[in-house]
C-alpha cells in the first residue's frame, strides 16, 4: 500500500449506520475527533468499513508501537490464547506475567534492578505508582505539574491538570497533591525563565511551595512525564529532569516519571527520562508496552516495595495473553525498532522543520523520535494559538486519508507506529502539506 484510498464520501454509508447506533448505546463520554469507523488495519494503514484506507499517523494514541496487527505479535496472542486466557495473576502463579516481569526489570533504567505491578492500563499504573508512593513513605502530600494528564481515575485525575473538562464536576479529588509549572521553556506562560532554561521552574518548587505551602519532608512523590502527552507534546529540559531528581532524592521524595505515552522506544530511547540520564524511583507504563492488548505496569525499585499482600492488587491486570503480546512487543523493540524510530524522528522533524519556513502559521516544532509536536499559531511574534487551524487541519487530512490528532490547546501531535517506512512518512508529510496550503 503506497497511498491513502478514499471511495465514498466521509462517514461512508457503513460507517454512518454504526455511528447512528453508537449515538444510541455507547457513552457519550467518548471524545471522538472524526467519523472514523475501523474495520481492519496491518502495519500503518487502516480501513474502514466502507472499504477506504487511511495512513494512520496515531498509532491508536501511542499505543501500537509495532504496527497494528504485528504478524509476531499476532501469533503469541493466538499461542497464548489456545493455552490459558486468564486465571488471574493476583491469586495464581502463570509464567507469562512471571516473564514479562523479569523482562521490564531488566530494561527498566534503574539500577539495581527493580520489580513490577500490573495493571490493565496506564491510569492504572499511575493509581498504583500513587498508593506505593504514600505507603512507602508513610507521607501524604505529592507534587505533579501544570498540564500533566496521568489518568482519568479518581487517584490518576488528581493529579491530572491538562484541561479542566476533565475534572468538572468531578470534585473533590483526593486530597494532598500540589500542582506547580512545567517547564514550558519554548513559550513559557508562567514567565519565569528564559527559552531554554526550565531551572526557574525548580525554584518555584523550592521557593514557593516548600517555603509557603508544605514541608519537603511530607512530600511522598514528584510525579513527572518527561515529555508532557496530552499536554503538548512538551519535553523538559533534561538538565531540568535531573535537577528535579536531584532536589526529590535530598528530601526523600521519590521521583515518578510516567512514561505512559513516551516510553517503550518511542523517543528513540526504550525511556524517554534516559534522554536526561535520570534513574527514576517508580515507572508507569501502558500504551505500547503491549501493541494494542490491555497493560499497564507499575515498576519501582525493589526497596520501595515494601507493601504487604493485599495491600494492592488487579483481577486482570498481567493477563497472560497481554503479557505474551508485551514479551513480543519487547523483542521487537530490541531487533531495530527503537533505531528506526530515532531515525525516522529525524526525517519527521527535518520536513516539518522544512514546512515551518513555508508556513508562518506553525510555530513551534518539537519532540523526540516519533513522539513530535507542531504548535499552530495566528503569529510567531506575538505566539497567539490556533486551535482552529489545528483542529481544521486534523479534519481536512482525515478527508484526505491521513489520520492525525491533537493536544494541549493547539498542538498537532506526529506519533506513528515505530516500524514507519521513509516513504510512508513522507507520504504522510505530503498529505499534511497539501491540506494545510489548502486551508490557507
Amino acid at each position: 500500500m503506497k497511498a491513502p484510498l478514499i471511495r465514498t464520501k466521509l462517514p461512508g454509508p457503513k460507517a454512518a449506520e454504526f455511528i447512528r447506533k453508537d449515538a444510541r448505546w455507547v457513552s457519550p463520554s467518548y471524545t471522538r475527533v472524526y467519523p472514523l469507523v475501523v474495520d481492519k488495519a496491518k502495519g500503518l494503514w487502516v480501513r474502514d468499513v466502507d472499504g477506504n484506507r487511511f495512513l494512520d499517523f496515531t498509532a491508536g494514541i501511542a499505543v501500537t508501537s509495532t504496527g497494528h496487527c504485528h504478524p509476531e505479535v499476532v501469533r503469541a496472542i493466538r499461542d497464548q490464547a489456545a493455552k490459558l486466557l486468564h486465571m488471574s495473576g493476583t491469586d495464581f502463579y502463570y509464567g507469562p506475567q512471571i516473564n514479562l516481569a523479569e523482562k521490564l526489570a531488566g530494561i527498566a533504567p534503574m539500577a539495581g534492578g527493580a520489580r513490577v505491578f500490573f495493571g490493565n492500563s496506564g491510569a492504572e499504573a499511575v493509581e498504583a505508582a500513587f498508593k506505593l508512593a504514600r505507603y512507602h513513605t508513610r507521607r501524604q502530600y505529592v507534587i505533579a505539574f501544570f498540564g500533566a494528564f496521568h489518568g482519568r481515575t479518581m487517584g490518576a485525575l488528581s493529579l491530572t491538570a491538562s484541561k479542566a473538562s476533565q475534572k468538572k464536576h468531578f470534585h473533590p479529588f483526593v486530597p494532598g497533591v500540589i500542582h506547580v509549572p512545567y517547564p514550558y521553556c519554548y513559550r513559557c506562560p508562567y514567565g519565569l525563565c528564559h527559552p531554554g532554561c526550565g531551572l526557574a521552574c525548580l525554584r518555584w518548587i523550592e521557593e514557593q511551595i516548600f517555603r509557603t505551602t508544605v514541608s519537603p519532608e511530607e512530600v511522598a512523590a514528584i510525579f513527572i512525564e518527561p515529555i508532557q502527552g496530552e499536554g503538548g507534546y512538551i519535553a523538559a529540559p533534561a538538565e531540568f529532569v535531573a535537577e528535579l531528581a536531584a532536589l526529590a532524592g535530598s528530601h526523600g521524595i521519590l521521583l515518578v516519571a510516567d512514561e505512559i505515552q513516551s516510553g517503550m522506544g518511542r523517543t528513540g530511547k526504550m525511556f524517554a527520562v534516559q534522554h536526561s540520564g535520570v534513574e527514576p524511583d517508580i515507572l508507569a507504563l501502558a500504551k505500547g508496552i503491549a501493541s494494542g492488548m490491555p497493560l499497564g505496569a507499575m515498576i519501582a525499585r525493589p526497596a520501595l516495595m515494601d507493601w504487604p499482600a493485599g495491600s494492592h492488587a488487579s483481577t486482570f491486570g498481567g493477563n497472560p495473553v497481554s503479557c505474551r503480546a508485551a514479551l513480543a512487543t519487547i523483542s521487537l523493540l530490541a531487533g531495530g525498532l527503537i533505531e528506526n524510530a530515532e531515525s525516522r524522528g529525524d526525517q519527521l522533524m527535518a520536513g516539518l522543520r522544512e514546512m515551518q519556513k513555508k508556513f508562518e502559521c506553525m510555530g513551534d516544532v518539537r519532540g523526540k523520535g516519533l513522539m513530535v509536536g507542531v504548535e499552530f499559531v495566528k503569529d510567531r511574534v506575538g505566539r497567539q494559538i490556533a486551535p482552529q487551524l489545528r483542529d481544521a487541519l486534523i479534519q481536512g487530512a482525515f478527508r484526505k486519508g491521513l489520520l492525525l490528532l491533537g493536544c494541549g490547546q493547539s498542538t498537532l501531535r506526529f506519533c506513528p507506529a515505530l516500524t514507519i517506512s521513509a516513504e510512508e512518512l513522507d507520504t504522510g508529510l505530503s498529505i499534511f502539506e497539501e491540506t494545510l496550503d489548502q486551508l490557507l
